[in-house]
Order: C-alpha cells, then sequence, then structure tokens
C-alpha cells in the first residue's frame, strides 16, 4: 500500500463517514436495520396458543358434532377457542408493553461521522460506519478494529470462548459482543441479516424458553396424554358401539351417533387444556404487572425463576448506593512529586474513564492537554490504569484500588498509605491511590499490562456514595423472606462493609478476594460463612455465582457495571439496574427501568404469586385429567356407556376448574418455589382423580341395579361431579379468604341455576334422577368428598415434608 493511501485510511477514520455516503448507503440499503423481536413473535404466541395438538383434537371433535348437528354437545369448541382467544390477547398486550419498554431501552451505537462523535439507535449504522468502542458498549454491527488502546472484547455470548479476547488492528469485533475493557474504533464490515449476530436469530433474540420446570412439567404432561388419548379413545368408542348392539349394527341403526358423542366427550374431558392456558396467561401477567412498576421482563419464564430465588447477590455501586459518586478530597502523601492534579486531570478527562475517574473533572479541571505517550487503560480485572506523558507531568502515574497497586501494603498500618486508607475506608469511603514512578512506561510494560516498577503513593483520593433510602428495607424484606444476601464488590472490603452496616447487615469486616481459595468447594464454603466480600474480580464474581449453584443456590445477581455482566449472565436469574452499562443490561433477563432497589421485593413476590398458583391451579386441571382417564378406562373396560354428554361435563370443566382456576391464578401468593412442582401436583391429582372416576363407576352400576333412564343416570353422574368438584375447588383454595369464598360462592350459585332454571336443565338435558338414585348419588357424593378429605390430609403432610427436606 502506498503512503497516499495510508493517509487516506487515515483520515477516513479520523473523519468517518460524510453526510452524502451515510446516505447514498441508506438508499442503496446498506444499513444495520434488521426486524428483530425483542419478545415473542406473534406468530409464535398464535402458534403456542392455537396451532397445538390438543386444540387440533378439540377442534377436530368440534367439527364432528357440528356435521352431526350436535352442536348443542360442541360447547367445549367455543370454550377451547374462547380460551385460545384469552390466550392471545394476553400474551399480545404482554408483549406490546414489554416492546415498548425494550426499544426505549434499547443500546445506542457511538459512530463517527464528518470528524464528530454521535450516538445512534443501532439500525441506523451503515456499512463503512466506524464505531466508537468504550467499555460497556456492545458492538452493533460486525467491524474491523481499525485503531485499539487496550481493546478486550468479550464474545462468550456468541463464540462460547469465555475469556475476553485482546484485539488489534484488523481483528474482527462481531456483533453482539461487549466490550469490556479499553477503548477502540472499528469500521462496519457487514450489517442487518448478514452480520454474525443476527445469522443466529435464536442467539440474538431477547425472548428464549430458557429452563422452566412449570413449562417443562406441562409439557411432560400433555406428552404423556399424547401416547394416551389414541388407545383410550379406541377403547371408549369400542365400548360404546358395543353398548348400541355392536359396530354393524349400531351402524346400521344410527346408533354409531351417540356412540361417537360419547366417545368425544371422554376424550375432551382426559385434555388439560385449561393448564397450558393458565400458565401461559399467568406467565404474561406476572411481566405485564411488573412491567406496570417499571420492571422489564426480557424472557417470559424468568418469573418462575423469581419464585425459587434463594440468594440474591448484590453489587454495591449502583445497588445498595445510588450509584452517583461525588469526590470527597484528596489526601497528599508525597509533597515533593510534582504533577499530582495535572495527571488526576488527565484522568478524570479521559475518553474512556469510568464514573469513578470523571467525578475528578470538576475538582481537577484539565488546564492543557496532555499527549500520553503510554497508556494502559483501566480494566475491571485489574482495577488500575497508568499513563505516561510526552510532555507535562514527567515519569509513570498509576491511578487505581489501593490493594490492587501496593498490595498488602496497602492496608499495613504501619505504613503512612496503609494508615490512611484503612481509615478513610472504614468510614464507608471509596478509595483510590495516585502513585508515580520516575521512569516511563515501557511498551513492554503496555503490552504486558504490568504495572511500572519502583511505584511511590502520591496521593489517597477518596468519594462519596449515596446509600439508596429503599436498600435497608429491601434487605429486611429479603431476610424475612429467607432469602440470604452476598454484598459482592470490587470495592475495597473496609468500604463495602461500611456501607452493608449503614443499610442493616450484620457484619463486621468485608472479605478481601484476594484471599478466596481456588477450589470451588472450598470457595462455597466461604460463601456460606461470609456476607461481604471486596477487591472482587469479574472472574470472581462469576466464580461465586458458579459455587453457589453447585451448593444447591437458586442465585439472583444484581448489578449495573460492566464488570457484572458475566456473573449476570451465569445466574439463574440476572437483574441489571437501568442506568448500568448495555453489555449489563443486555445479558440481564430483568432489567430495573428506573433503577430503583426496592423494585426487587416486588420482582420476588410476582414471582412467587406466579408459580405458587401455577401450582394450586395445576391440581385442578391434572385431577380432572387422571379422573376423566381413569373413567374412560374403567368405562371402556367395562363396556359401559359413557355416563356424560360433553355438554353436561362443559358445566363442570367451566364452573369447577376453568372459570376459578383463572381467578386463583392472580391471587397474592407468598410461598417461595421449591422444585418438584409435578410430582406435588399429581401426589394429589392421582389419588383424588381416582377417588372420583371409581365413585361414578360405582354409581353407574348401581343406578343401572336400580333401572334409572339413561337421562336420570347422566343427571346423577354430573350432581356428584359438580358437588365434588366445587368440594376439591375448596379444598384446595384453603384457607378461604373473603375472596375466594365470592368465587367459590359464586360457581356454586351458577351450578344451582344451571340445575334449576327450565331453559338451562332443558338445554343440558338435566332431569330428575328420581328417589332412590338421588338417596344414591347423596351417598357417593358424601363418601367421595369424605375420600377426598383424607387424601388432602395426608398430601398435605407430603408436601409439608417435602418442603421442608427441600
Amino acid at each position: 500500500m502506498d503512503a497516499s493511501a495510508d493517509v487516506s485510511a487515515t483520515v477516513a477514520v479520523e473523519r468517518g463517514l460524510s453526510t452524502a455516503e451515510v446516505s447514498e448507503r441508506v438508499r442503496t440499503g446498506r444499513t444495520n436495520a434488521y426486524v428483530a423481536d425483542t419478545s415473542r413473535s406473534v406468530w409464535t404466541i398464535v402458534r403456542a396458543n392455537v396451532f397445538t395438538l390438543f386444540n387440533g383434537i378439540v377442534f377436530a371433535c368440534f367439527f364432528v358434532l357440528f356435521v352431526l348437528g350436535r352442536w348443542q354437545d360442541a360447547l367445549f369448541g367455543l370454550a377451547a377457542f374462547a380460551n385460545s382467544i384469552i390466550g392471545c390477547v394476553q400474551e399480545f398486550r404482554a408483549k406490546a408493553a414489554l416492546d415498548r419498554l425494550a426499544l426505549l431501552n434499547a443500546p445506542r451505537a457511538r459512530v463517527r461521522r464528518e470528524g464528530v462523535e454521535a450516538e445512534i439507535a443501532p439500525p441506523d449504522v451503515v456499512l463503512d460506519d466506524i464505531l466508537v468502542l468504550r467499555a460497556g458498549d456492545q458492538v452493533s454491527a460486525d467491524a474491523v478494529v481499525v485503531e485499539t488502546r487496550g481493546l478486550q472484547i468479550d464474545e462468550s455470548m456468541l463464540t462460547g470462548e469465555s475469556d475476553a479476547v485482546d484485539k488489534k488492528s484488523g481483528d474482527d469485533a462481531l456483533s453482539g459482543s461487549i466490550v469490556v475493557a479499553g477503548e477502540g474504533a472499528a469500521r462496519v464490515s457487514r450489517v442487518g441479516a448478514d452480520s454474525y449476530a443476527n445469522r443466529f436469530a435464536g442467539e440474538a433474540k431477547r425472548f428464549s424458553l430458557v429452563a422452566s420446570e412449570v413449562r417443562t412439567s406441562v409439557n411432560r404432561v400433555l406428552k404423556w396424554m399424547s401416547w394416551i388419548i389414541g388407545p383410550v379413545g379406541l377403547l371408549v368408542l369400542n365400548a360404546q358401539m358395543m353398548v348400541a348392539g355392536g359396530w354393524v349394527k349400531a351402524w346400521e341403526n344410527g346408533g354409531w351417533v351417540q356412540a361417537v358423542v360419547n366417545t368425544i366427550a371422554a376424550l375432551t374431558a382426559m385434555i388439560p387444556l385449561g393448564l397450558v392456558l393458565i400458565t401461559s396467561i399467568t406467565f404474561a401477567v406476572g411481566a405485564a404487572k411488573l412491567a406496570s412498576r417499571q420492571v422489564l421482563v426480557n424472557e417470559l419464564p424468568a418469573v418462575e425463576g423469581l419464585a425459587r430465588v434463594d440468594i440474591i447477590c448484590l453489587d454495591k455501586t449502583g445497588t445498595l448506593t445510588a450509584g452517583d459518586i461525588a469526590f470527597d478530597a484528596i489526601d497528599r502523601l508525597s509533597e515533593g512529586v510534582e504533577g499530582v492534579d495535572g495527571a488526576l486531570a488527565w484522568f478524570g478527562a479521559a475518553p474512556d474513564a469510568n464514573a469513578t475517574a470523571r467525578c475528578l473533572r470538576e475538582p481537577f479541571p484539565l488546564e492543557a492537554p496532555l499527549d500520553a505517550v503510554a497508556y494502559i487503560p483501566f480494566s475491571s480485572a485489574r482495577k488500575w490504569s497508568a499513563v505516561s506523558f510526552a510532555t507535562g507531568p514527567e515519569g509513570a502515574w498509576v491511578l487505581g484500588a489501593p490493594e490492587m497497586v501496593f498490595g498488602d501494603a496497602a492496608t499495613d498500618a504501619v505504613t503512612a498509605l496503609g494508615r490512611t486508607v484503612t481509615a478513610l475506608a472504614s468510614s464507608g469511603r471509596r478509595t483510590l491511590v495516585l502513585a508515580h514512578a520516575e521512569s516511563r512506561i515501557s511498551e513492554e510494560d503496555v503490552a504486558a499490562e504490568r504495572l511500572p516498577e519502583a511505584l511511590t503513593p502520591t496521593a489517597v483520593v477518596t468519594f462519596r456514595e449515596q446509600v439508596r433510602p429503599d436498600a435497608a428495607e429491601t434487605l429486611a424484606y429479603f431476610s424475612r423472606q429467607g432469602v440470604g444476601i452476598r454484598v459482592i464488590s470490587g470495592d475495597n472490603p473496609r468500604t463495602v462493609a461500611a456501607i452493608a452496616r449503614t443499610v442493616g447487615l450484620d457484619v463486621t469486616d468485608g472479605f478481601d478476594a484476594r484471599g478466596l481459595p481456588e477450589n470451588d468447594a472450598e470457595l462455597g464454603e466461604v460463601l456460606e460463612q461470609n456476607l461481604v466480600f471486596g477487591r472482587v474480580t469479574p472472574e470472581q464474581k462469576k466464580r461465586m455465582v458458579v459455587a453457589l449453584q453447585a451448593r444447591g443456590h437458586t442465585v439472583a445477581m444484581t448489578g449495573d457495571g460492566v464488570n457484572d455482566a458475566l456473573a449476570i449472565k451465569t445466574a439463574d436469574l440476572g437483574i441489571a439496574m437501568n442506568s448500568g452499562a448495555a453489555a449489563t443490561k443486555a445479558v440481564a433477563r430483568i432489567v430495573l427501568l428506573d433503577g430503583r432497589f426496592s423494585h426487587l421485593p416486588d420482582v420476588v413476590a410476582e414471582g412467587r404469586q406466579v408459580i405458587a398458583n401455577i401450582e394450586r391451579v395445576s391440581m385442578l386441571f391434572l385431577n380432572k385429567t387422571v379422573y376423566a382417564t381413569v373413567l374412560a378406562v374403567l368405562f371402556g373396560v367395562l363396556v359401559l356407556e359413557f355416563p356424560f354428554l360433553p355438554r353436561q361435563l362443559s358445566i363442570t370443566d367451566g364452573l369447577t376448574i376453568g372459570i376459578p382456576a383463572f381467578f386463583l391464578a392472580l391471587l397474592p401468593n407468598t410461598q417461595r418455589y421449591v422444585p418438584g412442582f409435578l410430582r406435588r401436583s399429581l401426589a394429589f391429582a392421582i389419588p383424588a382423580g381416582s377417588i372420583i372416576a371409581v365413585a361414578l363407576t360405582l354409581y353407574t352400576l348401581g343406578a343401572m341395579q336400580l333401572g334409572v333412564s339413561e337421562p336420570q343416570l347422566r343427571t346423577g353422574s354430573t350432581i356428584i361431579l359438580a358437588i365434588v368438584g366445587i368440594w376439591v375447588l375448596t379444598v384446595l383454595s384453603r384457607p378461604i379468604t373473603r375472596f375466594k369464598a365470592l368465587v367459590i360462592g359464586g360457581m356454586f350459585i351458577a351450578l344451582v341455576a344451571v340445575f334449576t332454571v327450565p331453559i338451562l336443565t332443558a338445554f343440558f338435558q338435566l332431569v330428575d334422577p328420581g328417589e332412590e338414585a338421588a338417596w344414591l348419588v347423596t351417598i357417593v357424593t358424601v363418601l367421595t368428598i369424605g375420600a377426598i378429605e383424607i387424601v388432602r390430609f395426608f398430601h398435605r403432610r407430603y408436601v409439608a415434608r417435602s418442603l421442608a427436606a427441600a
């Protein structure tokens, strides 16, 4: 390449694209615009709520009954259709709220155009734009690095490489990756659908079906039923045809019509459609309610994670404290060293200065530009930065955490530095040391990112942090709820401990993370015994989360800095402050949009309400699935006519399960979720459902012995199932509150109306069961209710033991 080309390239990098060049690229479609939903797509929502296997079965049955002219028995189809519509509408509303919030809080891209830096929306980036990259930024399009000063990029979300990668000129910077240290510039090489992240749309989208025990359990039930429903359906159909006189005779005399109707009644009762609906709605409503409180849920199933959290790890800055740091004072240690104020001014004015360094700009204004000939940018892992100037303050200057620059000497009371740092840190103030070396930083020092030799402490600079007014109350809430607290910070352990004491934690000193064991098992033991940790590196934060998870804890991690991103991504539930870096918000499942720490109790409470209520209503639906399946098998084996019309089952389904379950799923519930959701639900549903099925079978056999008519037998079966269903609803709703009593009472009044209002009794084909059958109905109902109370008695003790063991 000739010299003129070099000059041209240099000018292009320094100036970036012109307005005309940007317009030309926009006109030709070379922009970074890419349509990718930040939450579930419309088609995904419709498919999940409408186009399912069991909806297919239901709508097929609905169509068959409609063709046969038995539209009265096709009510379950209308109910399934309404359920699908309700599910779609609820999720659409949640999606709209989440998409609006995600759009307002999307990361910005920093570009250089016409020699001026500007922040634009990522879709507005065009091919050949010059991206300006600084710590905490998310790379918005694939690019080639053209400038670098200690630039390190974390590509783990894209490539799986866990360590940050040092970038040199000519290296690729992949879209979606995170700048974790240093700064640089990169020329955009691929945009839109051609970029690395967008070619893997599943990784790039915010919404994904994360690991969820509730979803997994529901899907497992659906899978079981998909295997069972075919054989059971054939068994029931055969029995109904036999009751009608055999396959040939039933086909000749038209008895096959009633056989098909009875089979459809059995099949539709077996499908737990409502459970899928309630799960989807509850997740969506939980996310929407949190959105109204300025809490953005990037992944709906993350709501479940809220319920399971038993340890929450907090970063001090931005979480316990407001995150607004102010300069406090300077303690000069070496009066003979010149250039202290100038060096501090340069660190404060540096383009990649972090929030702490920027606080130096007002007390130490940069009076004249200083040319840095060697510079080691700040890194969260090192916790220091260093610079040497061409003119001005001579030698090498280092600004960083005292313990990371001077080691144990920074806390040794024998030295002046140790006495000063210890006293200041114990008062809760953040401390930095400015050190000086006579010789400049060498190229080898820059390459190896090592401290210059023969450093002398020249000043200790302190900063004040404002403790959040809601922090103490929030931590007290977690304490009452049995959620453990770990404060994990990169600051001085004494400073962190002092802040922790002001918010009510019973701690004396913080644990210095430089002394953490390398063995993960030993690290877990240290984490169990200590609450506050200081001088923690980003990699250590991630290791601490993993160590707690290895000990069986469900861990939430909160933070706002790029140094929290790895731990937030690794935690079971990552929570980011909206004031934090784009990198941190990108990997978090939940973002506190107004940065209020006091929302965390709302977050945890909402999660517990969602999952505890899903567990409660799942017992209603699974109980129905069990009794319908057992009943179908028993009547198929015994060759009995099915004791219900589909329209009669619609009564019990709607008034004892579907409608009340919708209300119960949205009630307050503070119980912390413990794994084993499906096992606990089936522990009630299987014995209770089996008892109901056996009771209905015995009633049918008894009614046949009494010689009652088929309409009377069906009416008696419907009465038994309705009363027992209301009782099951009552049992699972305990303790009964005023609202629950209103719901249960309303359902009971509706059932009474169905059995007494002439137009309804005629429609549902309900008749007087007769005196003898009425006594049989009463006896069977009382015995069934008694048996269910016994089941619930033992079930509650089983659940209590399993929760205690967990």
